[in-house]
């Protein structure tokens, strides 16, 4: 068990040296998007980047059943840190600390959760892409969302 810690601590070192402070929150997050498969459905909502803070929601679900939902918050910290936290049907938040960030992608690790340790998102054009999946990218699950309220204008 403490090789196992010890291995996740070592792979995660070098991920935080690469994470910049100060960096902007990915305010390309912002809007409704959703996703279906046949009758798998999923769909997230992030707020605009404002006051150090986005917050997000998430549910997925089967037909006309929902099958799980989480509340997220994407922080900018004082110290110019970012955190991903994630809250899965009212159990304890998680916080996944940013590790990568560009114009239009960010990663959040967190080596010591069971699953899943990375949170990815990206922008490809006019969808948003979700991945989970362990740190060293294995198990991943992936969401393609298409945007359905763009963001306002101001």
């Amino acid at each position: 068990m403490k090789k196992l810690l010890l291995a996740a601590v070592l792979m995660a070192a070098p991920l935080a040296a690469e994470a910049p402070k100060g960096a902007p929150l990915p305010a390309w997050m912002a809007g409704t998007w959703m996703t279906e498969d046949g009758t798998d459905w999923a769909d997230e909502v992030w707020t605009d980047a404002r006051g150090g803070l986005m917050l997000g929601l998430s549910r997925t679900g089967f037909g006309p059943q929902l099958q799980n939902w989480e509340a997220m918050q994407i922080q900018q910290r004082r110290d110019g840190t970012m955190v991903f936290v994630v809250q899965l049907q009212g159990r304890t938040p998680v916080e996944f600390p940013m590790v990568l960030v560009s114009e239009q992608a960010v990663e959040f690790a967190n080596p010591a959760n069971d699953y899943p340790q990375r949170i990815r998102y990206a922008r490809q054009g006019k969808l948003l892409v979700a991945e989970i999946s362990l740190l060293d990218g294995s198990k991943p699950m992936r969401w393609n969302y298409r945007q359905v309220i763009p963001p306002q204008d101001e």
